[in-house]
């Protein structure tokens, strides 16, 4: 076993073992650009440009968002919205919306099509410096947080957020609790980003049901005192596109009141515990 809890911050409270996060991604993709992935069965031929894929994505901004923002509201939670350039360029009224609530918006890259981890580091910098500005021009506040699409950064990335002045980057699954990253232009806090209540997975890849994000979470809180891990991070992430949709935003209500009345967590989000964790 991990010996995390000497190394908690004194602000986690230590009756409460399970730190939850709230993170909506708010994704985009450039005009020429559509999701890989989305609810219809049958693959088009490849070349093909998938119009539904595209008309379904956008549903995050033009709805699913305010939605979501509805129940933030109703269950008095804060979020850290991961948001890509694109879209923070193409909808300033709804940053405008999810910064005057309170919320912290985070960069998302600039379109989702768009892995760093294929690019080479001036095509990267470039568009990170593109993102931060959009999301800075509709916010009016820099972003200080990340992550990558498909939360798959370059070798890179984490020292050119580092030099951009970020605080955290949400792009790591090999710890339960945040961590700090070294990097020849600074430091910075690395914040796991768990998988297991997650809505695309879970009601898009493998096809169940928005209730299943609701009992996924029940069970992990119920059993918790089963396995010897003392103290982690957890997310529940609801994609705008996916979840902001009414039976998935009626789940993501259920999970977050299950967060509230648990005995065993405490809600938090990624901007706090990167500044809790912060070395």
């Amino acid at each position: 076993m991990e010996p995390q809890g000497p190394n908690l911050p004194s602000e986690w409270p230590k009756t409460r073992p399970i730190g939850v996060s709230v993170s909506i991604m708010l994704e985009g993709w450039t005009d020429d650009a559509a999701p890989g992935i989305g609810p219809m069965g049958n693959p088009l031929r490849a070349g093909v440009f998938d119009t539904q894929a595209k008309s379904w994505a956008e549903y995050g901004a033009r709805t699913g968002a305010w939605r979501l923002l509805d129940v933030l509201e109703d269950t008095k939670t804060h979020a850290v919205f991961y948001v890509s350039g694109v879209l923070a360029e193409r909808h300033p009224a709804l940053m405008q919306a999810i910064a005057k609530s309170g919320h912290t918006v985070a960069a998302h890259s600039w379109s989702q099509h768009i892995i760093p981890a294929y690019q080479t580091r001036e095509e990267e910098h470039a568009d990170l410096k593109r993102c931060i500005q959009a999301l800075q021009t509709s916010t009016g506040s820099r972003p200080e947080g990340w992550i990558s699409p498909r939360a798959t950064p370059s070798q890179n990335t984490p020292e050119l957020l580092a030099l951009e002045g970020f605080s955290w980057i949400a792009d790591a699954f090999d710890r339960d609790l945040p961590y700090r990253i070294d990097t020849k232009s600074g430091p910075i806090t690395a914040v796991p980003f768990t998988m297991e209540v997650n809505d695309f997975p879970l009601c898009i890849r493998y096809g169940h049901s928005p209730d299943a994000f609701v009992r996924t979470l029940q069970a992990l809180l119920d059993g918790w005192s089963e396995i010897r891990s003392p103290f982690a991070c957890i997310d529940l992430t609801a994609h705008a596109h996916v979840f902001g949709r009414p039976a998935g935003a009626i789940a993501f209500k259920q999970a977050i009141r299950l967060v509230q009345q648990s005995a065993v967590s405490w809600m938090t989000t990624h901007a706090e515990l990167g500044r809790l964790f912060q070395r």
